[in-house]
């Protein structure tokens, strides 16, 4: 049966994803929201979706819709600060909210969020979509294994994301911390829920690096050793990264070995409405650890390199 949807931040680099997995699992939007109000998107995908550029407006379409239809999700791309209050709206309109990673900025908003599930009967969806990608389920299950035979072994992990951006970032929201969280939280809290699925909870917590590029660390997880880097900034982007014309470059290795997981990014939020629509899904509980984490780098002072750090920190003048 088709379902009915509602969008909020339809404008945003992520939101055609959004469009493409409602129309994709067969379900309808039927009204969009953001401030801006150049959408042409909406035309290949939605043309007949109402929308509107003022949240007051939007509020008021949602309160009649409801009298004599069913809004079945809303799903939220806005900026990462309004994320809690956009949720909470869409669970008081009478609807289960899919939202974007990060879900929130701190992890006692999941808390407030917990209570607000409680007292409407609805529920938070997160994207975590790399715990849909094939080649991240293929070591999920490949580590499982082998820590079923040797529950103590330990891994040891390189992770390193350079995803290119210009001026244009740090004059948006998201190059602000106290609205996107940070390099962190903003490009990767994804990567750190995937590796405490597969490697478990993070127990040491040690940042580098931390400046308004680029941050990086070190994790002691359960059964894990992970040194991280991630930045904006193309000149630490590999040379022969740079020769081939790309400028993202993802890379995890464990115990030397590159898992390859490259391709396949477009179709995962398909992937993940799919598995909310057929009653799976990952709520509050399973965004927990990852917004703890990201908090607590966000808190954290940088101790400069020493330790365990990763070998791309020597690219940085800090």
């Amino acid at each position: 049966m088709k379902k009915n949807f509602a969008l909020i931040g339809a404008s945003g680099y992520i939101a055609p994803r959004h469009m493409k997995a409602i129309k994709e699992t067969g379900n309808e939007l039927v009204v969009a929201y953001d401030p801006y109000d150049g959408i042409g998107i909406m035309d290949s995908n939605f043309p007949q979706a109402d929308f509107f550029t003022e949240l007051e407006r939007f509020e008021d379409f949602l309160t009649q819709y409801k009298r004599e239809n069913s809004l079945d999700y809303i799903s939220i791309a806005s900026p990462n600060y309004l994320h809690k209050s956009h949720i909470r709206l869409a669970l008081q309109s009478g609807a289960d909210a899919i939202c974007e990673k990060p879900l929130v900025l701190n992890p006692a908003d999941i808390d407030e969020l917990k209570v607000v599930e409680k007292e409407t009967g609805k529920k938070v969806y997160n994207i975590l979509q790399l715990r849909l990608h094939p080649s991240i389920i293929e070591l999920k299950e490949k580590v499982s294994k082998e820590l079923k035979n040797n529950p103590n072994k330990m891994y040891d992990i390189d992770l390193t994301y350079l995803t290119s951006r210009g001026k244009w970032y740090f004059e948006s929201w998201k190059g602000k911390q106290e609205k996107s969280g940070g390099i962190a939280s903003n490009i990767g809290v994804h990567f750190y829920d995937m590796l405490c699925w597969i490697f478990g909870d993070v127990e040491e917590n040690i940042v580098h690096i931390k400046t308004a590029d680029t941050n990086a660390g070190y994790f002691k997880l359960k059964n894990a050793t992970v040194r991280w880097f991630l930045s904006v900034n193309y000149d630490y982007i590999p040379e022969e990264i740079k020769a081939s014309g790309m400028r993202t470059y993802r890379s995890i290795t464990v115990n030397g070995d590159e898992i390859e997981f490259s391709g396949g990014f477009t179709d995962l939020h398909t992937k993940s409405y799919e598995h909310i629509l057929n009653g799976g899904g990952f709520g509050l509980d399973e965004a927990y650890g990852s917004i703890k984490t990201v908090s607590a780098i966000r808190n954290m002072p940088a101790v400069g390199l020493q330790g365990e750090y990763h070998p791309f920190c020597k690219k940085v003048n800090i």
